[in-house]
């Protein structure tokens, strides 16, 4: 008799009794109840303590779980993902595929989680990262505050300049290096992220000032061609993003000679 036909017949004969059992033939002609074999992997449910600095934490597991197991466990509470964790028990780190039961915890055994050192300095780089662009923020912030008041002078000029008030040439001027002087400020932060987005946006704002401020000046010298053509400041700009002057280059000039030929 094979083990499918035994496993049909006393399966069948069972349902006859009203009850709901199968069965399954061990080597060596044993008829055995079939286990569940879920229940049976799972095995008892042990508590562990596992150390993690200063914190306790006590977990409950079942005892042929992994120390894998254990580490998704404790990621709820650590905060630590699996691949962060190191689990040491009886001084020794355990890999991720050993069974608890066969590397000897028990009920209430202790067990050390430590951090792994490349995922911590990992964090302090992304955190030391995240502090430098807060303070690359704060140096633009303080940049737009400036621009915020020059650019309130750009209004005033432009009011007067349209309204056919003569502004002084020293106006142009000083308000002109007050924003290249700010550009320079902008070109002085080393910024990466989000401030360096920041930085460029304020960096064209300022360039966008100096320009109207060369159209106003042109407008101001000539009131009645308002829609003349001005030359604007010409811009150079590097990788970081910041534009600063850069002189035309000279238009070559061209020498009309006139040749005669004579006949006879």
């Amino acid at each position: 008799m094979n083990k499918s036909n035994s496993r049909a017949l006393f399966k069948g004969s069972a349902e006859g009794r009203g009850d709901n059992i199968d069965w399954e033939l061990r080597p060596g002609g044993m008829l055995v109840q079939r286990r569940d074999e879920g229940a049976a992997a799972a095995g008892p449910m042990i508590k562990v303590k596992v150390s993690h600095g200063s914190y306790q934490h006590e977990v409950s597991i079942p005892a042929q779980a992994t120390f894998g197991d254990l580490k998704k466990l404790l990621a709820q509470d650590t905060g630590l993902e699996p691949p962060e964790q190191r689990l040491l028990f009886r001084g020794k780190e355990k890999e991720n595929d050993e069974c608890l039961h066969i590397a000897g915890v028990k009920d209430m055994a202790k067990i050390i989680l430590l951090e792994d050192p490349a995922s911590k300095e990992r964090k302090l780089e992304e955190m030391k990262r995240n502090q430098n662009i807060e303070k690359a923020c704060q140096k633009v912030a303080a940049v737009r505050a400036e621009v915020d008041k020059l650019s309130e002078q750009v209004s005033t000029v432009a009011a007067a300049v349209s309204g056919g008030t003569k502004v002084a040439d020293q106006d142009f001027v000083m308000i002109t290096e007050m924003l290249m002087i700010q550009l320079l400020k902008l070109d002085g932060i080393e910024a990466e992220g989000e401030a360096k987005v920041q930085r460029r946006i304020e960096v064209r704002r300022v360039q966008n000032h100096v320009e109207t401020m060369d159209a106003l000046k042109a407008q101001n010298v000539n009131p009645l061609c308002k829609n003349a053509v001005a030359v604007t400041t010409q811009w150079e700009t590097f990788d970081s993003g910041v534009g600063s002057l850069n002189a035309p280059p000279p238009s070559a000039t061209t020498r009309i000679t006139h040749d005669w030929e004579s006949f006879d």
